[in-house]
């Protein structure tokens, strides 16, 4: 592949558009698909706009040594997506004369009674990642103003970031999920904040480019972590299900990454509630952090909104307001 102007003007220039099918794993509950996989379908349309444009992801790190990287991600979800739903994904450039990173608005739309609804929009911008774990590669100059040795730099890093680790770490968790118990990381990250957290070691599977964190990994956890939290507060997932036909929806989340997590690195995951809109939707952030020569290292931090829907059928729900019982988890009062 010779990367040309051409190809890289097209890049950030032009428009595209692919229809995509959501994956079977995303649908959990009913038929409905999670933000997680309506994250990849925005993931997925931007991957093929540098194919359309003859810059594939494949070819920029096997012949380039340019690893594509979905580093900033901020969706709001306007309408559910069901399984065997079809979207049409439209990716608008948005990179700007001097950036160092491309911007894109992907909108994905999706067809309910005859008529073509706007169901996502998203705001995604990408770094061209220079690989350094094999033998260093000629950046293409028509790419080169997007060539980073390091991904970071999207967003504000927090307090935690840089200060010293007050007791060692422990050592790498080799199995199973890690911990939300007693860890004096945790513990420092914690400190009187309505906030849980969670220790975990970062497997292969959710790395790419034979070293790093990758953006589908940060969904991933965050994923996890809200699925966590909401146990430990003692209104899980099941239990909600279960009592009152409660399912979990998200409106909008995001992504941003501030710096590198490794593969192996243990990842400590703090997830902060915000604030609570009219008892109908609550907003909690997510920061990553992991430690290095004994210091705290913030990896990423996005947020999610979430709220709750009952359904009375198959196919169909609506938004529901939270009880006593919910907010008093929310606020950090374990429920009854």
């Amino acid at each position: 592949m010779t990367v040309t102007a051409e190809a890289v003007k097209a890049l950030v220039e032009t428009e595209s558009t692919v229809r995509l099918r959501p994956r079977y794993e995303g649908s959990n509950i009913n038929t409905w698909i999670g933000f997680k996989h309506v994250n990849y379908l925005v993931e997925e349309a931007v991957l093929e706009h540098f194919r359309n444009a003859g810059l594939g992801s494949r070819d920029l790190f096997e012949q380039h040594g340019l690893g594509l990287d979905v580093a900033d991600l901020d969706t709001r979800i306007l309408h559910a997506f069901h399984q065997d739903d079809e979207a049409r994904a439209l990716v608008v450039p948005k990179t700007k004369d001097g950036d160092g990173h491309l911007s894109f608005a992907v909108t994905l739309y999706v067809e309910r009674d005859g008529k073509e609804l706007k169901a996502v929009t998203s705001k995604v911008k990408v770094a061209l990642r220079i690989d350094g774990y094999l033998a260093p590669a000629e950046v293409p100059e028509p790419l080169s103003r997007f060539a980073v040795a390091e991904i970071g730099g999207f967003a504000e890093r927090g307090v935690h970031h840089g200060a010293e680790v007050t007791e060692a770490a422990g050592t790498a968790l080799s199995a199973g999920r890690g911990t939300a118990g007693q860890d004096p990381v945790l513990d420092q990250l914690l400190a009187g904040d309505n906030a849980f957290g969670w220790k975990w070691r970062i497997p292969y599977p959710y790395c790419h480019f034979n070293e790093r964190l990758a953006m589908s990994g940060y969904l991933r956890q965050v994923e996890e972590v809200v699925d966590l939290f909401l146990a430990d507060r003692g209104i899980s997932i099941k239990t909600l299900l279960d009592d009152r036909k409660w399912i979990p929806v998200v409106p909008r989340s995001s992504v941003q990454m501030l710096g590198e997590a490794l593969m192996e690195e243990d990842l400590y995951t703090v997830f902060t509630v915000e604030e609570v809109f009219k008892d109908l939707t609550y907003t909690a952030r997510t920061d990553f952090y992991v430690v290095r020569d004994g210091r705290l290292v913030q990896t990423a931090t996005g947020r999610i909104t979430h709220g709750y829907a009952v359904f009375g059928d198959r196919s169909d729900w609506s938004l529901v307001a939270f009880d006593d019982r919910v907010l008093e988890a929310f606020a950090g009062r374990p429920a009854a």
